[in-house]
């Protein structure tokens, strides 16, 4: 732990000295004319993130997790269309037995689960090429579709999900995004350690978004998702989505998204079954803040639930993460959401969820709240607690906290 000690006074001195990124360094540099230019026009990234996250789960001795999440990483100015990336990410822990961390420490053992296994790893490592709206990246790499409802980056946890990938972009059309990867292993945030920590995959993702409409944004896409080891994930998701912020009034706007998806058993999935996938949101954005209403339906078949194994699955369905696998009858959310900017900068945001099955058993509900305010450019401060309280003995009662301070640089 005395490194990251070491490395959080170290940052907190620059950032008291108010250094900031030389301009050569921003992002958008201008392409450089040699090796040796591309690398010393390059730029260094530091990010820190510490927090406590405290757990209390019916049936598991609560868990009391301790941890610093660094990151070192070093992305070059571009050359002749080519630009690099390359980031080394380290989580430790602070009395790591004090949690489960997913199994891997026996001394957790009977502790409800953290998911921020301590580990060292590289977390990105890629090689673009850029010509005229077209880019190729290949390698490890973070990647995030629409609103990562199915394609995402875990970014809530201390190692987060990325791919090793090929991945390609295309601008070439006004208001069009085309994206296509094809992902040849998932990186996820179990880390390398764990069984299931890397998924072998043999999968394609396609999205189409269309942005130049008076009243939103258009996408399509198609998820095809194959795991050698993890085979009853794999799966075929095809769908598309309607989302916008239409002004409705003078500092009001409208805030909506509807979409729906469709999938099916594919490639090494042994199982036999098609769901369907439908999501609601609708609500108002004025200065104070905004207030949504939202339905969300992932359906059954067969006993088998709606899959989203490559979701930033955090950020849906409640933060307690109950239902971070979708149970064999389903899943209906109607949720509720406010947001608001309280005194002194602070950002507060609350969820009521209500939860039954597919079918129509009632599972629970959950209220989440958040503040979080930042602390000049490079520091932000969040407090979070989630409290799910269950209607079924299926799933247990989860109370959960957070304090946590991220460094950015």
């Amino acid at each position: 732990m005395k490194t990251n000690r070491n490395v959080i006074i170290v940052l907190g001195a620059l950032a008291a000295l108010n250094l900031s990124v030389p301009a050569h360094a921003a992002d958008g540099a201008a392409p450089a004319d040699s090796i040796g230019e591309a690398f010393g026009q390059g730029k260094v990234s530091i990010n820190v993130r510490a927090r406590y996250e405290g757990v209390d789960q019916t049936g598991l001795r609560d868990a009391e997790a301790y941890t610093v999440r660094t990151r070192l990483g070093f992305t070059t100015a571009p050359i002749n269309g080519f630009k690099a990336m390359i980031e080394a990410e380290d989580v430790t822990a602070i009395d790591g037995d004090r949690y489960s961390q997913a199994g891997l420490n026996p001394g957790g053992a009977g502790r409800a689960v953290v998911a921020d296994p301590e580990s060292t790893e590289i977390n990105q490592a890629w090689l673009a090429y850029a010509t005229g709206q077209t880019a190729l990246t290949a390698g490890r790499q973070r990647l995030v579709l629409d609103n990562a409802r199915f394609v995402g980056d875990v970014g809530w946890r201390q190692n987060t999900q990325t791919f090793d990938a090929v991945t390609v972009t295309d601008k070439t059309f006004e208001s069009l995004t085309l994206t296509y990867g094809y992902l040849y292993r998932i990186n996820r945030v179990f880390s390398h350690r764990h069984a299931q920590g890397r998924w072998d995959s043999d999968s394609h993702v396609l999205n189409a978004s269309y942005a130049g409409l008076p009243f939103g944004t258009l996408t399509g896409y198609a998820y095809l998702l194959d795991f050698d080891n993890a085979a009853t994930n794999s799966s075929a998701t095809v769908g598309a989505s309607l989302t916008g912020t239409p002004a409705i009034a003078d500092g009001v706007k409208l805030s909506y998204r509807a979409e729906y998806a469709t999938q099916s058993d594919y490639g090494s999935n042994p199982q036999d079954y098609r769901n369907d996938y439908y999501a609601l949101e609708l609500g108002a954005l004025a200065k104070p803040g905004g207030l949504s209403l939202g339905y969300e339906v992932l359906g059954t078949d067969n006993n088998v639930g709606f899959k989203t194994p490559l979701a930033t699955l955090h950020a849906f369905n409640g933060w307690a993460d109950v239902f971070l696998t979708t149970p064999g009858g389903g899943l209906r959310d109607r949720y509720v959401k406010a947001s608001t900017t309280l005194p002194e900068g602070i950002a507060l945001l609350v969820f009521y969820h209500q939860f039954e099955t597919d079918t129509g058993v009632d599972l629970g509900e959950e209220w989440d709240v958040q503040v979080s305010r930042k602390f000049g450019k490079y520091f932000t401060g969040v407090v979070k607690y989630a409290d799910f309280a269950r209607d079924s003995l299926t799933v247990p009662d989860v109370r959960k906290l957070w304090v946590q301070v991220e460094f950015n640089f």
